[in-house]
């Protein structure tokens, strides 16, 4: 990159909607009745690099929302052709947590599984020492019976090692821990999810596609530059701390990719108005003059993943409240932010009240600068959401909870 070259200047509405074409959220979703097919699928994982998994089921599962954001109603079934049906058009590893990728990323994160000692917790890299046998016994049962659970594991050596309510973290079984050790270190995979949403562990041999299997490896350095530039291509603009949080990368790894990949000119300097740090947007960045999506995004929706970020580009101070005893949640439990246009208008509390069908709204509360239509707008977005998840209803529950509730309320009415 020439000393030179002037350095690009953006506004916050530039940089926000950069952010938000760089997501795929600048447009509105595919008109209700489209046919979402495995191509819709993947062109919104070319955009966002990965999906988060996370086992909270409260709405729906964390990985099937940022799709439904994104096409609207599909066919959860896709997700499940994906990634659990060969030839796999993703699988699971550690990228930003635990997450599906596309088999060519898997690859370059191999590097973490080569440094699984200093990149795993201890839990995990403790494992090889104190039950390396049991890790050679599991090894070689998966190799002989294909895919199985923890659980399932966990039977044949429940008698040796029995569950324990007194050890670290979720009480994991030793079985547990080992076949965690061997899917962090690349050994085994997930070959799918049962319905209990349990991982079935199969030989990462069995599982990616040949020719990723046959691609030769990929040096450290050379992966985790390839990584920042998903990172950059997801976000359009952001600081070093954004790109490296994407993938969950060191701060100082992630700094080299970056001057390498400004010196190959995939990524520019930037100032973004208001920011107090150095920024960098991708060369090939979109630079939509306008942003016209309505949609609800979840916790794990990447939009969301750095949070300096989203308050500094949607003015929006974001937390996950999961772990939050109730009595001191300021927003909810499974709390949704809002998007209309390039703003983030409200924020949603929901749980999916499957035996009574109805979709219900614990809390509802707007953000600074909401326009007065934007109840109606919600009604309609929860409406249709509720549709997907196979709701009869939209209630907002009492005593109502927030500043748009009863606005809410009366909207839905209507």
């Amino acid at each position: 990159m020439p000393a030179s070259r002037p350095v690009d200047v953006l506004t916050l509405r530039q940089a926000r909607r950069i952010a938000l074409g760089a997501q795929g959220l600048d447009r509105p979703r595919p008109p209700p009745g489209t046919a979402i097919t495995m191509r819709h699928l993947q062109q919104v994982v070319m955009r966002t690099g990965l999906l988060q998994i996370d086992s909270v089921n409260v709405l729906a599962r964390a990985h099937l929302m940022p799709l439904y954001s994104r096409l609207g109603a599909y066919d959860p079934a896709l997700l499940d052709r994906a990634s659990g049906t060969a030839p796999r058009r993703l699988v699971e590893y550690w990228g930003h947590m635990a997450s599906y990728v596309p088999p060519s990323t898997y690859r370059l994160l191999e590097w973490r599984q080569r440094q699984y000692r200093t990149e795993a917790w201890g839990a995990i890299s403790g494992v090889e020492l104190a039950h390396s046998g049991v890790v050679a016994e599991i090894r070689d049962v998966i190799a002989a019976r294909g895919p199985m659970t923890a659980s399932e594991v966990h039977e044949l050596y429940a008698a040796d090692h029995p569950r324990t309510t007194t050890e670290w973290g979720w009480n994991w079984t030793v079985a547990k821990r080992a076949l965690e050790f061997l899917f962090f270190t690349g050994e085994v995979t997930s070959a799918r999810r049962n319905a209990a949403f349990e991982r079935c562990y199969d030989l990462t041999t069995r599982v990616l596609p040949p020719d990723v299997l046959a691609a030769p490896p990929i040096a450290d350095d050379d992966a985790v530059r390839a990584l920042v530039e998903i990172s950059a291509r997801a976000h359009g603009v952001g600081s070093i701390r954004c790109l490296a949080d994407y993938f969950r990368l060191r701060q100082g790894p992630a700094r080299r990719a970056v001057d390498e990949l400004v010196e190959l000119g995939v990524l520019l300097p930037v100032r973004v108005t208001g920011w107090d740090r150095e920024a960098f947007w991708h060369a090939d960045a979109r630079r939509p003059r306008a942003a016209t999506a309505r949609t609800l995004l979840s916790p794990f929706d990447p939009l969301v993943f750095e949070r300096r970020r989203l308050e500094e580009l949607f003015g929006m101070h974001y937390r996950i409240e999961i772990y939050v005893p109730a009595a001191q949640r300021v927003h909810g439990y499974y709390v949704l932010p809002f998007l209309v246009g390039e703003m983030l208008v409200a924020r949603v509390d929901l749980k999916a009240d499957r035996s009574a069908r109805v979709l219900r709204v614990l809390a509802a509360h707007r953000e600074e600068g909401a326009p007065p239509r934007m109840p109606v707008e919600l009604a309609a977005e929860l409406r249709e959401l509720a549709g997907w998840l196979g709701m009869d209803d939209v209630v907002v529950a009492a005593p109502r909870r927030g500043d748009l509730a009863a606005d809410l309320s009366a909207a839905l009415r209507a």
